[in-house]
């Protein structure tokens, strides 16, 4: 337990540190370069392609790894697998980023149709001891922004946990942000998406922090339980 706690301190304040590297920031970019559109992706009359968005830190971002090897686009080829071709799959990950960072660029993210939204933030929040009502108020302006830009669109809420050194009051008020808010706006929820990966150094990169190749394929299982029940 003491060894999985370390791990998970350790983890909050790596992900604070790491600064935005250009080669793991947004496809999205690319893409929005494209296509611009205030429907969702399944209104679009050009393609019946629909988008799968992942918005997140270094986490989704696939820091120390291949773009390939991160859990975004594990659940690609999960999908295509699984008879889901028709669903694209972007990462919009960026290593470093807090959830008031992340409600700054939801914006722009949102240029492009999106069908369902992944949000993985929280993190780097913790790390610095953020309140845990401003990361709250955060990710429910993240969220409102997508239902307002995207009715349609099905959101689910990956959680996170705070370091316990912060004390018992702020880890216990950090840890339920996410299954109120996940309740208040009928979103799926992923407990902690680190699940079975925090704490063991055989699935974790020689930084004892980012997940191996190996450990992010947990992680995509942990995502890909949620995300198929709303497929």
């Amino acid at each position: 337990m003491l060894k999985q706690v370390f791990v998970i301190i350790s983890v909050l304040g790596f992900f604070a540190c790491q600064p935005s590297p250009k080669a793991q920031t947004n496809k999205l970019e690319e893409k929005t370069q494209e296509e611009s559109t205030t429907g969702s992706a399944s209104d679009n009359n050009k393609t019946a392609t629909k988008k799968i968005v992942f918005f997140g830190d270094s986490l989704t971002a696939a820091y120390g790894l291949s773009e390939e090897e991160g859990f975004p686009s594990l659940i690609q080829e999960k999908l295509k697998s699984e008879g889901y071709e028709h669903y694209e799959v972007i990462s919009a990950g960026v290593s470093g980023e807090t959830t008031s960072d992340g409600n700054n660029r939801i914006s722009w993210t949102l240029k492009q149709p999106i069908d369902i939204f992944i949000l993985e933030l929280g993190a780097n929040d913790a790390f610095r001891g953020t309140d845990p009502n401003i990361t709250e108020k955060n990710l429910q302006a993240i969220i409102d922004k997508v239902k307002t830009k995207y009715p349609a669109c099905k959101i689910i809420l990956a959680g996170m946990l705070a370091p316990p050194n912060l004390g018992s009051a702020y880890t216990s008020k950090f840890k339920r942000i996410y299954p109120q808010l996940a309740k208040k706006n009928n979103l799926a929820l992923i407990p902690f998406i680190l699940d079975g990966v925090a704490g063991d150094k055989s699935l974790n990169l020689p930084d004892g922090i980012h997940p191996t190749a190996e450990g992010y394929k947990i992680v995509a299982e942990n995502v890909w339980k949620v995300l198929r029940e709303v497929l």
